[in-house]
C-alpha cells in the first residue's frame, strides 16, 4: 500500500505562488498580444445619424472610427476627402506619424501604401489631384477627436494627408483646415502603434478601409 505524502506548508505556498505567477504571465501575454481587448467596436448600421451623407467609417486594427464631416466649415477640403474615400484610395495606407495621446496622421497615398512603403519619403507623398487651398476662416474648436487636413509649412498645400487629434489643441485653429470630428471610436485610435523616441513609425499600423456610410 502506497502512503500519501502530505505537502508541507512551505511547499503549498510555493505551489500557490507558481500557480498565480503562471496565471499572471498568461494574462499579461494575452493583454499584450491583443491590444484591442477592451476597445469597443461600433457598428454604424446600429446608430442613427442626423446627417448620414456626411458620415465616414474609418476601419483600423481595433475597430471602427466614425467621423462626421463638416462641408459647411470647409467645403473644398471635405469634397476632396470624399472623392478619395469613394475611390478607395485610403485603403491599406499607413499611420506614418503618431504622437502618443496627441495625434495620429495618415493619408500618404504615394509613399504610405502597404507593400510599397518608402520610409525615406513617407509624409511627402501626394494624391495626384493637386493641392487645394487652406480653409481656416470659419471658427472651429479643435477639441479632442477633431480631424483636419495636413499641410506643409505653407498654407494652400493640403492634399490627401489628414490627422486626428487625441487631445484638445486650441492653437490649431486658423492653422489647419478642419474637415470633421470623431463621434465614435476615439479609443481605437489611441491603440495605433507609436514609437517613444520618434514621431515616425517603423512597421506601422494601417487603415483597413475608409468608406462613406452612404455613397
Amino acid at each position: 500500500m502506497i502512503k500519501k505524502i502530505k505537502s508541507s506548508l512551505s511547499e503549498k505556498i510555493i505551489f500557490t505562488f507558481l500557480l498565480l505567477l503562471g496565471i499572471f504571465s498568461l494574462t499579461s501575454f494575452l493583454l499584450i498580444k491583443d491590444k484591442c481587448l477592451f476597445v469597443k467596436d461600433y457598428d454604424p448600421l446600429k446608430i442613427t445619424f442626423d446627417n448620414p451623407k456626411n458620415i465616414a467609417i474609418l476601419n483600423i486594427p481595433c475597430g471602427n472610427v466614425i467621423i462626421e464631416l463638416y462641408p459647411n466649415v470647409s467645403p473644398n477640403a471635405v469634397e476632396r476627402f470624399k472623392t478619395l474615400i469613394k475611390s478607395k484610395a485610403y485603403d491599406d495606407v499607413a499611420f506614418h506619424r503618431v504622437i502618443k495621446d496627441a495625434l495620429v496622421q495618415t493619408g500618404d497615398l504615394e509613399f504610405g501604401k502597404k507593400g510599397n512603403l518608402d520610409y525615406g519619403k513617407i509624409g511627402t507623398g501626394k494624391s495626384g489631384l493637386g493641392n487645394i487651398n487652406s480653409e481656416v476662416d470659419v471658427p472651429f474648436n479643435f477639441e479632442k477627436g477633431s480631424v483636419a487636413l495636413a499641410r506643409t509649412q505653407k498654407y494652400n498645400t493640403e492634399d490627401s494627408q489628414f490627422f486626428i487629434i487625441l487631445r484638445d489643441e486650441p492653437l490649431y485653429e486658423t492653422e489647419y483646415t478642419p474637415i470633421g470630428k470623431v463621434i465614435y471610436g476615439l479609443e481605437a485610435l489611441k491603440k495605433i502603434k507609436y514609437l517613444d523616441k520618434s514621431q515616425y513609425v517603423l512597421r506601422p499600423d494601417y487603415i483597413n478601409t475608409l468608406r462613406m456610410l452612404i455613397n
